[in-house]
């Protein structure tokens, strides 16, 4: 348990919107054909994470000290891809998760937006006072508590059986404009977006300094590849639930957080009984609390990090400044929230057209790291993953391509 720190957070970052809300809306809408795509998003982009932590075990250098060394111009534009994620990603899974929270809470008559602020506040609090020690304590907690909530839901879905379609129903076609579209959102945040594989680069080097352990390179790959398969399999939990509980009802989910959220839970209690409401509303919450964690660690580091090389003197970065870090991302994040109306439905658009048509570039800077010359042969990746990134990278710009052209035609 000890060795496990980085690999987790990853996984409790990713199983978050892309999971609950994607994965769950594409078993609800397009039943088990959703599977695939699923799985081919997973194996395609798991090179370029895989990369990430490789690089940095080996070059004892978080990723983003690798882009600057590489040219200044790569790390502005990460910078400012990280920038837009900032005021989006982090937006959406608070909203969400602020929807779930008043479902737990029915005496709050407040707004999705004031529950976030809420939120804001605490989880700020905790991880200013607790840092990267208790960040990792807390989603050890919660994603056991997680997993074992998520599993037995799944088990009693299946063993229930789907519900009866309506009479009416008809599949929707899954190559038209807006299964295609559909589609390339889910890909593009499942797992998690590409640029994130900086901030698990971010966690192995804290992770490193905090244990002061020394693992060998096979190890910190099996630590990775454990969150990295408990990602894809919990994607494949919450694809299950939607279509057994949702395919064929005719039921459309709603962009509002609070509407959703209520959707979600209210269809599973009815296929399921009244007594597992407070069960799949506690673990749908988990879900997205340690989402909302790890992520706004993350940002706050990589933001740190960006200012800090981006400056003609790099500095050595202080306590106060991931404390100021994560307020004012919080700060931001609330603007953002107010703007969008508490419109779940419209920060996951923005933020997954973002994460998605960028991704092909990240993905090569990061195939970039671990082939360059002044890369140790030792730990350069095998022949046929990096025949699997040229695929990913591939496959994703096509993708890119023709959502830019569907979105602008």
């Amino acid at each position: 348990m000890a060795l496990l720190g980085p690999g987790l957070l990853f996984a409790s970052m990713a199983i978050g919107t892309s999971h609950l809300v994607l994965s769950t809306k594409a078993g609800a809408q397009y039943g088990w054909l959703m599977v695939i795509p699923i799985l081919a998003a997973n194996l395609l982009k798991y090179p370029f994470f895989e990369f990430g932590i490789r690089f940095t075990h080996i070059k004892k250098q978080s990723l983003l000290e690798g882009y600057a060394a590489f040219g200044k111009k790569y790390l502005w534009g990460y910078s400012l891809i990280t920038a837009i994620s900032a005021c989006t990603i982090l937006s959406a899974l608070y909203i969400v998760t602020a929807g779930l929270l008043k479902q737990l809470l029915p005496w709050f008559t407040g707004s999705d937006g004031q529950m976030a602020m809420i939120l804001f506040t605490g989880i700020s609090a905790l991880l200013v006072i607790g840092q990267y020690a208790l960040l990792e304590k807390a989603i050890k907690i919660l994603l056991i508590g997680l997993c074992l909530s998520l599993l037995i839901t799944t088990s009693m879905v299946l063993f229930k059986g789907p519900i009866s379609p309506k009479q009416d129903f008809e599949a929707p076609l899954f190559f038209d404009s807006a299964g295609l579209l559909f589609l390339i959102g889910l890909m593009g945040w499942m797992p998690t977006a590409v640029e994130a594989s900086s901030w698990i680069s971010m966690w192995r080097l804290e992770k490193t300094k905090q244990s002061g352990s020394s693992l060998s390179l096979k190890e910190v790959l099996l630590e990775f590849n454990i969150g990295y398969i408990l990602t894809a399999l919990l994607a494949l939990c919450f694809l299950v639930i939607g279509w057994y509980t949702l395919y064929g009802s005719g039921t459309e989910l709603s962009g509002s957080a609070a509407i959703f959220s209520n959707q979600l839970i209210h269809l599973f209690t009815i296929h399921m009984g009244s007594w597992a409401y407070y069960f799949i509303a506690l673990a749908a919450f988990a879900t997205m609390f340690s989402s909302c964690m790890t992520a706004h660690d993350a940002l706050a580091r990589i933001g740190m990090e960006s200012i800090r090389l981006l400056k003609s003197k790099p500095f050595t970065p202080k306590k106060e400044y991931y404390t100021w870090t994560v307020i004012l991302l919080g700060g931001l994040n609330a603007s953002v929230i107010w703007w969008a109306s508490g419109n779940m439905g419209l920060l996951v658009t923005i933020a997954t057209f973002t994460s998605f048509v960028f991704a092909p570039a990240i993905g090569l800077l990061n195939h970039k790291m671990v082939t360059q010359k002044s890369f140790p042969k030792k730990g350069s990746p095998p022949k046929w993953m990096l025949l699997l990134s040229y695929i990913g990278i591939a496959s994703l710009s096509l993708f890119a391509i023709y959502y830019c052209y569907v979105l602008w035609l």
